[in-house]
């Protein structure tokens, strides 16, 4: 693989070419994301012009996207198809019932990485998108996760510095292990005003056949007296999910045989 004058291979360069791109910089021009990549211009300009003949990234006026041929690559080896297919009937039924935004996400190292949502208009604010990621400890459905990870995970995340998103957000280590403690108790997290006053987020976990928290499914609806309502269908859907999440792998190991 051909490498520059400083040992660095054309692969790293790109790697760090398409890193530059994230939920709040979907498009760049080419002098930022030569400065973003730590790349001379020259370098970031002839590496785009093959990387949109490729249709890895594609030219909008003067900056510049991910390419179809990108999306098309990361859904297709995504290891998060089979569970987005196993939830998405009860995304939507769920979606049908609170009218607001309902989201599917799973365990980054420290951060929830949002792999599907369903909105609607005039929904209340929701301070994560499809793709996003939020810190575990202030998101509901990285909560769910936590309580259920090993405790050298749970350790990594409580040694964080923890930034505080509204006066709610638990940040307090020894009350982050009850609250933790308590969510695997209930079954449940139910996080009111944690990362915006105005909104409930609530979660349930969801197992693979093996009975492992995989992911969480939460709904972010106003912060309200009937927000508290919402918890057994969130709770029954999750469950609905990891039964047709066993199923799908059970067929798929039935096919390897």
């Amino acid at each position: 693989m051909a490498r520059s004058s400083n040992g660095e291979s054309v692969l790293s360069r790109v790697v760090r070419i398409f890193e530059a791109f994230g939920p709040d910089t979907p498009a760049i021009t080419v002098s930022e994301l030569a400065r973003r990549a730590d790349l001379p211009v020259a370098t970031t300009s002839r590496l785009v012009s093959e990387l949109v003949s490729y249709g890895w990234l594609r030219r909008d006026g003067r900056q510049l996207r991910t390419g179809v041929r990108m999306w098309e690559l990361a859904v297709r080896a995504s290891p998060t198809l089979g569970l987005r297919e196993a939830a998405m009937p009860y995304l939507e039924d769920l979606h049908d019932a609170v009218g607001h935004h309902v989201q599917l996400s799973v365990l980054q190292h420290h951060e929830v990485l949002i792999v599907e949502r369903l909105s609607a208009p005039g929904a209340v604010r929701n301070m994560s998108r499809f793709g996003g990621r939020l810190p575990v400890y202030a998101a509901a459905p990285g909560l769910v996760m936590l309580a259920h990870s090993p405790p050298g995970l749970q350790d990594g995340v409580l040694g964080l510095r923890m930034r505080a998103f509204t006066p709610h957000t638990v940040t307090d280590p020894r009350r982050l292990r009850l609250l933790l403690s308590d969510i695997r108790h209930r079954g449940y997290a139910f996080c009111a005003g944690y990362i915006n006053v105005e909104a409930v987020s609530v979660a349930a976990p969801i197992r693979d056949r093996d009975d492992q928290v995989v992911a969480a499914l939460s709904v972010i609806v106003p912060n309200d007296s009937n927000a508290r309502t919402l918890v057994p269908a969130v709770i029954a859907s999750g469950l609905g999910i990891s039964r047709s999440l066993s199923g799908i792998a059970r067929i798929v190991a039935r096919q390897a045989q």
